[in-house]
Protein backbone atom coordinates (compact mmCIF):
# COMPACT_ATOMS: atom_id res chain seq x y z
CA UNK A 1 0.00 0.00 0.00
CA UNK A 2 0.78 3.75 -0.30
CA UNK A 3 1.42 6.33 1.56
CA UNK A 4 -2.01 8.20 -0.52
CA UNK A 5 -3.72 4.37 0.99
CA UNK A 6 -2.95 5.31 4.84
CA UNK A 7 -3.70 8.66 4.31
CA UNK A 8 -7.33 8.27 2.72
CA UNK A 9 -7.93 5.05 5.10
CA UNK A 10 -7.27 8.00 7.93
CA UNK A 11 -9.55 10.83 6.12
CA UNK A 12 -12.36 8.30 5.98
CA UNK A 13 -12.42 6.92 9.26
CA UNK A 14 -11.63 9.86 10.78
CA UNK A 15 -15.07 11.28 8.95
CA UNK A 16 -16.90 8.03 9.60
CA UNK A 17 -16.18 8.88 13.75
CA UNK A 18 -17.29 12.11 13.13
CA UNK A 19 -20.32 10.97 11.49
CA UNK A 20 -20.97 8.68 14.12
CA UNK A 21 -21.07 11.47 16.81
CA UNK A 22 -22.91 13.84 15.08
CA UNK A 23 -25.57 11.28 15.18
CA UNK A 24 -27.08 10.83 11.62
CA UNK A 25 -27.55 7.57 10.76
CA UNK A 26 -28.11 7.70 6.98
CA UNK A 27 -25.50 10.30 6.86
CA UNK A 28 -23.08 7.59 8.76
CA UNK A 29 -24.12 4.69 6.27
CA UNK A 30 -23.24 6.91 3.32
CA UNK A 31 -19.31 6.00 3.94
CA UNK A 32 -20.24 1.87 3.91
CA UNK A 33 -20.01 0.03 0.88
CA UNK A 34 -22.34 -2.28 -0.99
CA UNK A 35 -22.14 -5.23 0.69
CA UNK A 36 -20.17 -4.36 3.85
CA UNK A 37 -18.91 -7.21 5.54
CA UNK A 38 -20.45 -6.05 9.37
CA UNK A 39 -19.59 -8.78 12.50
CA UNK A 40 -19.73 -8.35 15.80
CA UNK A 41 -18.02 -10.25 17.99
CA UNK A 42 -20.81 -11.41 20.25
CA UNK A 43 -21.94 -14.75 20.61
CA UNK A 44 -24.04 -16.15 17.42
CA UNK A 45 -27.20 -17.16 19.77
CA UNK A 46 -27.15 -13.60 21.51
CA UNK A 47 -27.74 -11.81 18.47
CA UNK A 48 -30.68 -9.76 17.87
CA UNK A 49 -32.07 -10.32 21.42
CA UNK A 50 -34.69 -8.01 21.69
CA UNK A 51 -33.00 -6.71 24.61
CA UNK A 52 -29.57 -6.01 21.92
CA UNK A 53 -31.57 -5.66 18.65
CA UNK A 54 -28.39 -3.78 17.05
CA UNK A 55 -26.17 -6.77 17.57
CA UNK A 56 -26.30 -8.45 14.64
CA UNK A 57 -23.99 -8.81 11.36
CA UNK A 58 -25.20 -6.76 8.51
CA UNK A 59 -23.98 -6.19 5.03
CA UNK A 60 -25.83 -2.90 3.83
CA UNK A 61 -25.85 0.83 4.12
CA UNK A 62 -29.47 0.58 4.94
CA UNK A 63 -28.83 -2.10 8.30
CA UNK A 64 -25.66 0.29 8.64
CA UNK A 65 -28.35 3.43 8.74
CA UNK A 66 -30.65 0.54 11.73
CA UNK A 67 -27.66 -0.10 13.49
CA UNK A 68 -26.89 3.32 14.29
CA UNK A 69 -31.28 3.86 15.00
CA UNK A 70 -31.43 0.74 16.76
CA UNK A 71 -28.44 1.83 19.27
CA UNK A 72 -29.64 5.29 19.75
CA UNK A 73 -33.42 4.02 20.50
CA UNK A 74 -32.01 1.82 23.36
CA UNK A 75 -29.46 4.35 25.06
CA UNK A 76 -30.03 7.81 26.80
CA UNK A 77 -28.26 10.09 24.60
CA UNK A 78 -27.66 12.74 27.16
CA UNK A 79 -25.42 9.91 28.96
CA UNK A 80 -23.31 8.52 26.16
CA UNK A 81 -19.84 9.68 26.04
CA UNK A 82 -17.02 7.56 23.55
CA UNK A 83 -13.58 8.24 23.98
CA UNK A 84 -11.06 7.19 21.34
CA UNK A 85 -7.90 6.17 22.63
CA UNK A 86 -5.57 5.65 19.22
CA UNK A 87 -6.27 5.22 15.44
CA UNK A 88 -3.87 2.72 13.98
CA UNK A 89 -3.57 2.69 10.15
CA UNK A 90 -1.60 0.45 7.23
CA UNK A 91 -2.75 1.35 3.85
CA UNK A 92 -6.28 0.18 3.78
CA UNK A 93 -7.00 -1.30 7.49
CA UNK A 94 -7.46 0.76 10.34
CA UNK A 95 -8.11 -0.28 13.93
CA UNK A 96 -9.96 2.40 16.58
CA UNK A 97 -9.48 1.71 20.35
CA UNK A 98 -11.51 3.31 23.03
CA UNK A 99 -13.99 3.00 25.01
CA UNK A 100 -17.79 3.61 25.14
CA UNK A 101 -19.89 4.84 28.07
CA UNK A 102 -23.52 4.72 27.70
CA UNK A 103 -27.04 4.26 29.68
CA UNK A 104 -29.22 1.15 28.87
CA UNK A 105 -32.78 2.91 28.11
CA UNK A 106 -34.81 0.35 29.45
CA UNK A 107 -32.77 -0.74 32.97
CA UNK A 108 -31.18 3.37 33.87
CA UNK A 109 -27.98 1.14 34.02
CA UNK A 110 -24.53 2.64 33.12
CA UNK A 111 -22.08 0.51 31.52
CA UNK A 112 -18.52 1.40 30.48
CA UNK A 113 -17.21 -0.86 27.69
CA UNK A 114 -13.60 -1.20 26.17
CA UNK A 115 -13.56 -1.86 22.33
CA UNK A 116 -11.56 -2.07 18.97
CA UNK A 117 -12.75 -1.23 15.81
CA UNK A 118 -11.43 -3.09 12.25
CA UNK A 119 -12.29 -1.34 9.69
CA UNK A 120 -11.23 -1.60 6.13
CA UNK A 121 -11.42 1.31 3.64
CA UNK A 122 -11.36 0.28 -0.35
CA UNK A 123 -12.40 3.38 -2.67
CA UNK A 124 -13.45 5.86 -0.04
CA UNK A 125 -15.88 3.44 1.42
CA UNK A 126 -15.78 1.28 4.49
CA UNK A 127 -16.04 -2.48 3.40
CA UNK A 128 -15.18 -4.32 6.96
CA UNK A 129 -16.39 -3.33 9.95
CA UNK A 130 -15.72 -5.89 13.00
CA UNK A 131 -16.41 -4.98 16.22
CA UNK A 132 -14.73 -6.16 19.21
CA UNK A 133 -15.95 -5.24 22.73
CA UNK A 134 -17.04 -5.64 26.01
CA UNK A 135 -19.89 -7.69 25.37
CA UNK A 136 -20.15 -8.73 28.86
CA UNK A 137 -20.68 -4.63 30.42
CA UNK A 138 -23.38 -4.38 27.81
CA UNK A 139 -25.12 -7.28 28.51
CA UNK A 140 -25.20 -6.73 32.41
CA UNK A 141 -26.60 -3.30 31.47
CA UNK A 142 -29.40 -4.88 29.87
CA UNK A 143 -30.24 -8.06 31.69
CA UNK A 144 -33.77 -7.62 33.27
Amino acid sequence: MTVTDTRTTRAVVEELLRRIGGGDPELVAELYAEPCDWRLDWPEDEHGRDTTPWIRHRSTRAQAAAHYRELAAHHVPAEAATEIERILVDGEDAVVLGEIRQTARPTGRAYRARFALHLTVRDGLVVRHHVYEDSLAVARAFAP
